[in-house]
């Protein structure tokens, strides 16, 4: 495993969101699109390859980190800005969360 300097993972933004939506990307077996409230003006579209071990009513209201300082990067033709963060488990991705809630938009440290 490669380290890195605390001033490098520093430069990571980690937020909790709320996901408000969520879809099945048509032609795709595992990437969902979700709308999530990140705490800021509007909702930021997240595309996330979780499709395979969640169904998208099973993410509606849920808790979940994301990374909010990604480059936006197109994947079906969308546009994705931020990324879930997963844990996995024989290739089936977990959804990290916390153990109560928290205001969409606070900084994890």
């Amino acid at each position: 495993m490669k380290t890195i300097s605390l001033d490098e993972f520093q430069n990571v933004a980690l937020r909790v969101g709320k996901v408000l939506s969520a879809e099945r990307i048509e032609n795709s077996e595992k990437l969902i699109r979700l709308l999530v409230d990140a705490g800021e003006e509007i909702p930021r579209q997240i595309i996330a390859g979780i499709g395979k071990a969640y169904a998208p009513d099973q993410l509606i209201g849920k808790t979940v980190i994301i990374v909010a300082n990604l480059e936006p990067k197109q994947l079906m033709g969308l546009e994705s800005r931020g990324m879930l963060l997963a844990a996995s488990e024989d290739g089936v991705p977990v959804l990290l969360g916390l153990d109560r809630d928290v205001s969409p938009g606070i900084t994890i440290r």
